[in-house]
């Protein structure tokens, strides 16, 4: 890093810095530094130590005397919000410094006229997705358009590798290497596990990988654990209870992010929070399902400084750089390391000022999950995301979107391809099998003439068959497949925002539910439409909406074995979770971290087996159906299981022998090969490859199909496919998806392999104290606020006794 101080800044830009008293930070003179020998970078700083700036600063730099037309600098964002926050913060030092330079965003917001203007006269910089860029190389402009292109920033980097959406920008990245092979890359990120690892990523399809640049480490977080005076919850995951100690927390702020897991969450916390609001604060919510202009009305008054508050999802994980904000809240566990530092640092976004933030657990375990996440914060440990070979159905769109741009050689677009990371070890096979999909739809379906996409030219070039082919595809591009949504229209005249199809098919007329932070009645559907009027009241149905829960990590999950393992890292916990714990050790024994705690017992006339394996939601659920399929096997008679992302019980008319035969790891075999073949969710899965692959379009030139309409014709091709072409490349990816993602099979596994001779049975008289929460997640009602917790509460009341048995062996005042 020597020597980077005597990087010279234009005269314009130095004096900028000089006029607010700044000095650059070491790591934005090195980007520039190596900007001006032509390498790409890797920045991984802390928030609040100017990534953003430092990733624009040689673009700045370059172009600050007499730029040259056409576009130099490409802005990759995961969000549009991020996008567009990066927008306002640079058009202000371009304006202060009266910069010749003009800058745009670009992205699914963005009208049609202002798109076409910038692929005839693009800007100098341009802020856009991953689903933007996949579009802008998809039209013949594409070479023209990219000729000039200098520099490729990508913001938070590493919210997109390993992930779907990364698969298509790492092709598109890829692709850009061929139409702008003198264009650097520089990649933004504060949370990374394997620098090393991301740099590769980034630099796709170039000769020399990315060089890793350091900045230097900010103030530690203060992070703390609020534990709510009212009793601590035993099940659930909503946090209601600790909403009046949320409110106070806010109320000492200048302003707060209450982050929270789901969108659903995120309506039932911000009504919980009005309640309360006797101060009258400005208190106001964002999420991804409300519309637009309401989200960029609260991002807009929320930078201007007028709110005090903004209760949000995911939606504003990443990147948005609010100064006035000086505490943010996580209502639910964190789930994962990096991500809750993520959003730690939405907090006092500077470096020499400690990042403030609250941990709002729902229940006794996320308590556990919430201290484990603060061990590793101090620690500095992050989450390693697991590598994982590309989506087939992301190549296939990739394809498609290559033969829009321009006709190709197979032989050559194989090659650019596997400069992509995630499709490095693609085989040309698999390759050519994902061709033959793109063009013809494959041999069970190449007779279909709506299927022929593609055709093969005698200079051996492959070709689009049509315009409308290309129409089609730009309708259609992307990897983000969401439930089908309704418009929620206000009095037939406003819109709110939009909600899932299926959700709105279990309402009746009069119907009322929470959404955009107001009590709404269900007054009908109208096309694609869902008309609602303000309702009165506060006993709503809360929208359940699709996906908004991640799974518990890897790193976390280890955590939390060793904590529940090791009564010396307990003594900071609350004393309801202690007493908790120090009867579970009384009446049975705690998980150990490099095995598995099974305990048996009788209630009810049926026999419970429940398992803590700490593996995430996903696992569990695929583990719960391979177990009631060999329980039904044995003559068990399993009646049904429940998971939670900790802990999995499975109930049955006979009780379980042969522990350790049960969890056996070939269950993995002939057991998850038969489930998958029958289970719907195979055909929810090949549903989402189908559309992102281009098998089914959601939407056509002039319409758009209904879930239903999708859903029919998904099924429909899935049982040709299964019966004529069980190898079709999307049924292959299918099987792939499922095991990565929904089923977790890979942890699974590696629990499975962990467990092996060292399983610990407990068989019990009654139910343990710690499998008293995941008890209280069987047969819940979906119901709204005080109802349920005066059902849990009961059913708490029962089980507590039932496992402390009598009530002089222990406080159990305090553990209610």
């Amino acid at each position: 890093m020597e020597g980077y101080e005597v990087v010279s800044l234009p005269a314009c830009i130095a004096d900028w810095f000089a006029a607010r008293g700044w000095t650059p930070h070491r790591h934005q003179l090195a980007l520039l530094a190596h900007a001006e020998a032509g390498e790409s970078a890797l920045l991984v700083a802390p928030t609040g130590g100017g990534k953003t700036l430092a990733g624009f600063l040689p673009s700045l730099a370059a172009l600050a005397v007499a730029p040259p037309e056409g576009l130099h600098t490409l802005y990759i964002s995961p969000l549009k919000a991020l996008a567009v926050d990066v927008h306002r913060n640079l058009d202000a030092p371009i304006a202060e410094m009266a910069l010749p330079i003009h800058a745009e965003t670009r992205t699914g917001d963005t009208p049609a006229a202002k798109r076409a203007r910038q692929r005839e006269k693009p800007p100098h910089i341009l802020l856009t997705t991953p689903e933007s860029l996949a579009l802008m190389l998809s039209f013949p402009a594409a070479r023209d358009q990219f000729a000039r292109l200098r520099a490729i920033v990508i913001d938070e980097v590493h919210a997109l590798e390993g992930s779907k959406r990364g698969d298509l920008l790492a092709l598109g990245l890829a692709r850009l290497a061929v139409l702008a092979p003198q264009a650097r890359r520089v990649g933004l990120s504060a949370t990374v596990a394997e620098p090393r690892r991301l740099a590769r990523w980034l630099g796709a399809g170039q000769a020399a990988e990315p060089v890793v640049v350091r900045g230097r480490g900010g103030v530690r977080p203060d992070v703390a654990i609020l534990v709510p005076e009212a009793r601590m919850p035993w099940s659930g995951h909503m946090a209601l209870n600790a909403m009046p100690e949320v409110y106070n927390a806010i109320r000492g702020a200048r302003s707060a992010i209450v982050f929270v897991n789901t969108r659903a969450q995120a309506e039932l916390c911000f009504q919980a929070l009005w309640r309360l609001n006797d101060d009258n604060l400005a208190i106001a919510l964002h999420h991804g399902s409300l519309a637009v202009e309401q989200r960029r009305k609260v991002e807009a008054a929320m930078s201007a400084g007028r709110l005090r508050a903004v209760v949000a999802t995911s939606s504003l994980d990443l990147g948005i750089d609010w100064g006035d904000v000086d505490l943010v809240v996580q209502v639910g566990a964190p789930k994962g390391v990096s991500r809750l530092l993520q959003r730690i640092g939405r907090s006092n976004h500077r470096l020499d000022v400690p990042s403030r933030a609250l941990l709002v657990p729902a229940n006794r375990f996320e308590v556990l999950e919430c201290r484990a996440a603060l061990e590793a914060i101090e620690a500095g440990e992050l989450d390693a995301p697991r590598e994982r070979p590309g989506g087939l159905d992301a190549l296939a769109q990739h394809v498609l979107g290559c033969a829009c741009h321009a006709p190709f050689l197979a032989d050559a677009l194989y090659e650019e391809v596997r400069a992509a990371p995630p499709y490095r070890a693609l085989d040309r096979k698999t390759f050519d099998d994902v061709l033959a999909f793109v063009a013809t739809g494959g041999y069970a379906l190449k007779s279909y003439e709506r299927f022929r996409r593609l055709f093969h030219s005698a200079d051996d070039r492959w070709h689009a068959v049509g315009p409308l082919v290309a129409r089609q595809y730009r309708l259609n591009v992307g990897t983000i497949v969401e439930e089908p949504m309704l418009s929620v229209m206000l009095r037939r005249r406003r819109k709110l925002g939009e909600i899932e199809e299926y959700f709105v098919q279990g309402l009746e007329l009069g119907d009322t539910f929470m959404f955009a932070g107001q009590l709404l009645r269900f007054d009908g559907v109208r096309e694609s439409a869902v008309d609602v009027s303000l309702a009165t009241g506060d006993t709503p149905k809360v929208p359940v909406y699709a996906g908004g829960r991640m799974p518990l990590t890897t790193e976390l999950a280890a955590r939390v074995r060793g904590l529940l393992a090791d009564p010396a890292r307990q003594r900071d916990l609350p004393a309801p979770v202690r007493d908790w714990l120090r009867l579970q050790r009384a009446r049975s024994v705690t998980p150990r971290p490099d095995g598995l705690l099974v305990e048996l017992f009788p209630r009810g006339g049926k026999q419970f087996l429940v398992a803590y394996c700490f593996e995430g939601r996903h696992a569990h659920q695929t583990l719960g159906m391979l177990l009631t399929r060999r329980m039904a096997r044995a003559g068990l008679h399993p009646l049904g299981f429940v998971a939670t992302d900790y802990v999995i019980a499975v109930w049955s008319l006979h009780p379980v022998r042969d522990v350790a035969a049960l969890f056996d790891r070939d269950m993995l075999g002939d057991d998850l090969e038969a489930w998958m073949a029958e289970s719907s969710m195979l055909r929810r899965t090949f549903r989402n490859v189908a559309i992102v692959a281009g098998l089914i379009e959601r939407r056509h030139p002039g319409k758009e199909k209904s879930g239903r309409q999708v859903m029919f014709s998904s099924d429909l091709i899935y049982d040709v496919l299964r019966s004529h072409e069980p190898d079709h490349v999307l049924l292959r990816a299918t099987r792939a998806e499922a095991a990565a993602g929904l089923t977790d099979i890979r942890r699974l596994s590696d629990m499975l392999a962990r467990a092996a001779g060292r399983i610990t049975v407990q068989r019990l008289e009654r139910v343990s104290p710690l499998a008293v929460p995941v008890l209280l997640e069987i047969g819940r009602e979906s119901v709204y606020g005080e109802s349920m917790d005066e059902l849990l509460d009961e059913a708490v009341r029962d089980l507590v006794a039932e496992a402390l048995g009598d009530p002089a062996d222990g406080p159990q005042g305090r553990l209610l």
